[in-house]
């Protein structure tokens, strides 16, 4: 699949409770970056849509693309600023069928680029040239490796001149830059 480079986020169903969570695994309204805010924002007013997905104890993890980090996406009419990767239950992944089947259409995920034999890092990232989420430059590519029915690992590749947080505040001392607002 695509690399996408936002905010690594999740969201939990516990005791019937939709709860979005940072990527240390706290609450979203805990966190003290804006993007978070808004995300568990997000979250609530698409509480159905969770609620279709998960199954009590489980969470779905994706990356939040409200804030530009280091790539600038498209995120407007028909991209979401959330992308689904992967749906866990503990510590236990699902497979990609399995991720599939459950969310069902219900949220966007990152471009397939490829499924079956091995393949390179050169050949992932020209099929990722031509089929990715609309961005200004690619980040990479992520590598699910399943085996008798698990998954075994997953691995990725950044692209070597990718530039981390280019876009944010802390970095550039510039005013934040936003692929998504309310």
């Amino acid at each position: 699949q695509e690399k996408l480079d936002g905010s690594n986020v999740g969201v939990a169903l516990l005791n019937g409770e939709i709860i979005p969570l940072s990527r240390a695994g706290y609450h979203a309204r805990t966190s003290p970056f804006e993007q978070h805010h808004l995300f568990a924002d997000w979250v609530a007013k698409h509480e159905k849509r969770f609620r279709r997905v998960l199954r009590d104890g489980g969470r779905i993890c994706g990356e939040w693309l409200a804030q530009a980090h280091g790539t600038i996406y498209a995120c407007g009419l028909q991209w979401e600023p959330f992308a689904a990767f992967d749906i866990m239950v503990g510590p236990d992944r699902k497979t990609f069928q399995e991720f599939t089947d459950q969310l069902d259409t219900v949220f966007q995920t990152p471009t397939l680029l490829h499924c079956g034999s091995p393949l390179s890092v050169e050949d992932a990232m020209k099929i990722h040239e031509e089929y990715r989420y609309p961005c200004d430059e690619i980040e990479g590519v992520v590598y699910r490796v399943e085996r008798q029915g698990k998954v075994d690992f997953l691995a990725k590749y950044v692209r070597p001149d990718k530039v981390d947080g280019k876009y944010l505040e802390s970095v550039t001392g510039q005013p934040n830059v936003w692929n998504w607002r309310p």
